[in-house]
C-alpha cells in the first residue's frame, strides 16, 4: 500500500494522468466531430465498433458505439497487461475505459448537430476532409500517448504487441493492424468508403511515425578538442548530461587527442554551442540528428 501511495504523492504520476486524459479528449474529440459523422471505418477499434453498432442496430439492437468500444476494449486490456507490461497496461486500463465517456462528453457539451449547417452530413461535408482532419488530430494523440508508456487503447494495444515482438516501427504496426480492421467495413460500407479508410490508416502509421521521430529526436554530438575536459565538464556538471571520451589519432597529422560523444536536445546542443563560441574554445563538431534512444539516457544526473 506504501508503495502506491508513493507513486501517487509524486509529480511523475500527475503530469502523466493529465497528459493521458488530454490525449485521450483529444482522441474522442476526433471520433465524434470527424470519424462518426462520416461512417468512415478507418483502421481501428474506433471504426471496428462502428461496424458492429451499426449492424446490432440493423438487426434491432439499441447500441451505441461508445458502449462496443468499452466492451472491445476490456478484452484487449488483458492481453496489454499479460504480453507488454503492468505499466502500458495499467495506463491503457485508464484511457481505454474513458474513450467511451469522453465521447460522450463531446456530444453532450457541443452536439455536433448545432455545428453542422443544412445540407451538411459531416462536420467537413467531404469523406477525404474528415479522414484527414481525423488521422491527424490522432497521430499526434497517440504521439502523446506512445511517448509516455501508454496508449489510446484498442488497435494500439495491438500495434504494440507488434511492435515489442516481431520489433517493426510502431507507425507500421499500426498500419498492419489496421487494415485488417478495415476490412470489416465491407459489411456496412461501399468499395469508396472502404478504400478511404485503408489509405487513412497508411496515413495514420506515417503521420505516427513522424510525430515520435519529432518529438524524440536529440543530436548526437561529436567533438574533437584539446579543450575536451572543459567541455566534459559543461556538459556534465552544467547540463547534467552523460558523455563518453574517446582518444583518437588525427590522420594527417598524426597527433593524438581526445574526442567528447553526448547526446543532446535541441535547446541543450544550442547552448553548448554557444558555450564554446564565447568561450572560444578551439575544436571540430559534427552533429546529427538522433529518434531512437534506448537505456536511461531521459534520467537527468542530479
Amino acid at each position: 500500500m506504501n508503495k502506491y501511495l508513493k507513486i501517487l504523492g509524486t509529480w511523475k504520476f500527475w503530469k502523466e494522468l493529465l497528459i493521458m486524459t488530454v490525449g485521450m479528449a483529444i482522441t474522442a474529440a476526433s471520433v465524434y466531430y470527424f470519424l462518426l459523422p462520416s461512417k468512415l471505418v478507418v483502421g481501428s477499434i474506433t471504426g471496428l465498433s462502428i461496424v458492429i453498432g451499426n449492424l446490432l442496430n440493423a438487426a434491432g439492437m439499441a447500441v451505441k458505439v461508445s458502449q462496443v468500444i468499452v466492451v472491445i476494449n476490456a478484452i484487449l486490456l488483458l492481453l496489454a497487461w499479460l504480453l507488454i507490461g503492468k505499466e502500458f497496461g495499467a495506463k491503457t486500463v485508464y484511457t481505454a475505459l474513458i474513450l467511451g465517456p469522453l465521447v460522450d462528453f463531446w456530444e453532450k457539451v457541443l452536439p455536433i448537430e448545432t455545428i453542422l449547417e443544412p445540407g451538411q452530413t459531416s462536420l467537413m461535408n467531404d469523406a477525404w476532409f474528415d479522414l484527414i482532419c481525423f488521422v491527424l488530430i490522432l497521430s499526434l494523440a497517440q504521439t502523446m500517448l506512445f511517448h509516455i508508456n501508454a496508449s489510446t487503447g484498442g488497435l494500439d494495444i495491438l500495434a504494440k504487441i507488434v511492435n515489442k515482438y516481431l520489433h517493426f516501427d510502431i507507425g507500421a504496426s499500426v498500419s498492419i493492424a489496421g487494415i485488417i480492421i478495415c476490412c470489416t467495413a465491407f459489411a456496412i460500407n461501399p468499395l469508396r468508403l472502404v478504400i478511404i479508410g485503408i489509405i487513412g490508416t497508411w496515413i495514420n502509421g506515417i503521420a505516427l511515425d513522424y510525430f515520435t521521430a519529432s518529438i524524440n529526436r536529440r543530436k548526437r554530438v561529436c567533438i574533437i578538442s584539446k579543450d575536451h575536459e572543459i567541455i566534459r565538464k559543461y556538459i556534465t556538471e552544467t547540463l547534467k548530461r552523460g558523455c563518453s571520451l574517446y582518444e583518437v589519432t588525427g590522420g594527417y597529422t598524426g597527433d593524438k587527442t581526445m574526442e567528447v560523444q553526448a547526446l543532446l536536445t535541441k535547446t541543450e546542443f544550442a547552448d553548448l554551442m554557444e558555450y564554446i563560441r564565447s568561450n572560444n574554445i578551439n575544436g571540430f563538431t559534427t552533429a546529427g540528428n538522433v529518434s531512437e534512444i534506448y537505456g536511461r539516457w531521459n534520467e537527468k544526473k542530479h
